[in-house]
């Protein structure tokens, strides 16, 4: 990293001259402004310049972000828009910036001596770094040591955060497990007294359960001394009951052998009578058959007797029923032609009725009626006679 030498002298001239007013500053620069009178208007300047300052950067970040809506309406011009973009972006980051310093100005208090002496050492370090730099621009015309130094505080503020980072995580870690640790504690806790209320709580049940069992021992004692002795007795009056059956059984046994055999004489004796009346029964029945069988063909000679009779008065029947047909189609025939002539003989009766109206209405025939004229006539040449 070289610089050319017109390039350097200047570049000289200014670190030469930032060192010298950072070594004036250091000279002039109180330890701490507590108990000064115009501490108070000091800091309150300083705070007036911050506001200013974000106030105008808002009013800028919100006029730019004015224009480029009216150009998003008013031009598609992709040029004008890049460019206004890179002027939203800028105005937002410078916004951003300002923010931090200014958040960061009001968690400070300037007047304490910690903030001076931090910038006692800050100036120092700088006044160190650009005389280091002075020097290797006169000699070599070079800014290694800068670049060196401000690389090196890079990597120590990244450092810085990343400690910072871990310490934060750390103290939050800290913060979960210790109230994690109170939570396990109160829950531990909780189950001991819960276990404790239970054990408390078994003991009483087992009090109550060794006084039930004792009570229920000699209970169930009594109670089967009490069950032995009613099972005894029960068995007692069963034995008694049984042999009290049995004896009645043995007088039923006896008196069923003796039902028996009375029985079976009387069956014997009623089974000698039912023979007789079978043997009987049994030549009755043939006797029947025979009279009944006689009877048969009695009636079966009437029935062909009867049938051949039948027969021919059948065919006699039938003989009379076509005689009476054959007369009562001849006296329908008659009756019909009867009928007939009555119709006819009318029918020329009325119209003979109605040619003797018909010559009578238009005197045809001798119902004709005479001229006028020929009357006259008639009737002068009669008076002419008399």
């Amino acid at each position: 990293m070289g610089l050319n030498g017109a390039d350097a002298i200047h570049m000289a001239t200014v670190l030469e001259d930032c060192v010298d007013q950072l070594s004036v500053l250091g000279k002039i620069m109180p330890t701490s402004y507590e108990g000064r009178p115009d501490a108070l208007e000091m800091v309150c300047t300083e705070l007036n310049r911050l506001v200013e300052g974000q106030k105008e950067l808002e009013n800028r970040y919100q006029s730019v972000l004015s224009q480029k809506l009216e150009m998003l309406q008013s031009t598609k011009n992709i040029a004008k828009l890049t460019d206004m973009e890179k002027e939203v972006l800028e105005a937002g980051g410078d916004l951003k910036n300002s923010t931090h310093v200014f958040t960061r100005s009001l968690r400070q208090n300037p007047l304490a001596s910690d903030n001076m002496a931090k910038i006692q050492d800050d100036r120092l370090f700088l006044e160190s770094v650009m005389a280091g730099t002075l020097s290797e621009l006169i000699e070599n015309c070079t800014y290694q040591v800068l670049a060196e130094t401000v690389r090196g505080e890079k990597e120590r503020k990244a450092q810085l955060q990343d400690t910072i980072l871990k310490e934060e995580n750390g103290r939050k870690r800290v913060k979960q497990l210790q109230k994690q640790l109170q939570d396990i504690k109160k829950e531990k806790e909780k189950e001991i007294q819960d276990r404790n209320e239970m054990i408390a709580h078994f003991k009483d049940e087992l009090q109550e359960m060794r006084a039930k069992t004792n009570m229920e021992g000699k209970y169930i004692k009594k109670s089967a001394e009490v069950a032995v002795a009613q099972t005894q007795k029960r068995c007692t009056l069963s034995e008694k009951q049984l042999k009290e059956e049995i004896e009645s059984l043995r007088r039923q046994i006896d008196e069923e052998m003796r039902v028996n055999n009375e029985v079976v004489s009387y069956l014997e004796t009623h089974k000698t009578e039912l023979m007789k009346k079978v043997d009987y029964w049994m030549d009755k029945y043939e006797k029947d058959i025979e009279a009944k069988q006689h009877e048969l063909d009695v009636l079966k000679a009437s029935k062909a007797k009867d049938l051949e009779r039948l027969q021919e008065l059948s065919k006699l029947y039938k003989e009379y029923e076509q005689v009476v047909v054959e007369d009562r189609i001849e006296k329908e025939k008659a009756r019909r032609k009867a009928e007939l002539e009555a119709i006819e003989l009318k029918a020329s009766i009325r119209l003979q009725s109605w040619w003797r109206g018909v010559m009578v209405r238009k005197g045809f025939g001798p119902y004709s009626k005479k001229k006028k004229g020929k009357k006259g006539k008639k009737g002068k040449g009669k008076k002419k006679k008399k």
